[in-house]
């Protein structure tokens, strides 16, 4: 079993009061089932790629795919996902993740959403996300790539977790997130965008932290199947990315 991953004893103990309750007949392994959906995810196979030491294919896809769509994989980065010692700061960016084609074929009618958009790097998603001060993160949510990064901002802006400290780029520059901030008690760390009549000030020393968020993205980006969105239901890309940021941030 050399070179395959394993959740061990105490992660498995983290995760297993979020599992669905088993009716019936009893399900197959958790730990096997579990390892080996994060071991695709994380190395970006087929499905009928997955080792054998596994289990069949079909019963991870199963997995994976059922809850996913039941909110457990969300539910348990939901709950895992807090805060920790340096929660006075916060940071909120934007990345793109490229479509591939099997997941960015066209929209049919009555097809569960997809997330999927066009830009000049043609078809991708856009994941919008809030971290830490340690950069770790702590929401986020998908959208199609033609999104602004302002937009985003005002669909996170009711799940901002408590802060003194709000890190952003450029994108966020707006009066409107500002004076939203201000309401919520939230210091606004952004510089002000080229051209602006009356550009307010940010403390360059501590935005200097905010490299912290980009190494979050790049770590999301060495799992293949994150990097590169195979998955055509927004739900179920979301979900691979539940389980990775949750994998390598939370347990």
């Amino acid at each position: 079993m050399s070179g395959h991953f394993w959740l061990s004893d105490a992660q498995m103990e983290r995760l297993r009061p979020f599992f669905p309750k088993s009716r019936g007949k009893p399900r197959v392994d958790d730990r096997r089932v579990l390892s080996g959906i994060i071991y695709v995810q994380k190395n970006g196979l087929q499905w009928k790629g997955v080792p054998a030491v596994y289990g069949p294919p079909k019963t991870l896809y199963n997995r994976f795919v059922r809850w996913s769509r039941m909110g457990v994989f969300a539910r348990i980065f939901a709950e895992l996902a807090q805060p920790g010692p340096d929660g006075e700061t916060i940071m909120i960016d934007s990345t793109h993740l490229k479509a591939h084609r099997t997941a960015a074929s066209l929209f049919k009618r009555g097809t569960r959403p997809r997330a999927i958009g066009r830009t000049k790097g043609g078809l991708n998603s856009k994941l919008h996300m809030v971290c830490d001060g340690l950069g770790r993160p702590l929401t986020f949510f998908l959208s199609p790539g033609q999104m602004s990064d302002a937009k985003g901002a005002l669909v996170l802006l009711d799940a901002l977790p408590p802060a003194k400290m709000l890190l952003g780029d450029k994108g966020y520059d707006a009066d409107w997130f500002r004076e939203a901030l201000d309401d919520k008690g939230i210091a606004a760390c952004i510089p002000a965008r080229r051209g602006r009549k009356n550009p307010a000030s940010h403390d360059r020393k501590f935005y200097k932290q905010r490299h912290r968020i980009e190494n979050l993205f790049a770590r999301l980006k060495d799992w293949r199947r994150i990097a590169t969105r195979y998955d055509r239901c927004a739900e179920l890309f979301l979900s691979a990315i539940c389980i990775a940021a949750t994998v390598m941030f939370w347990l």
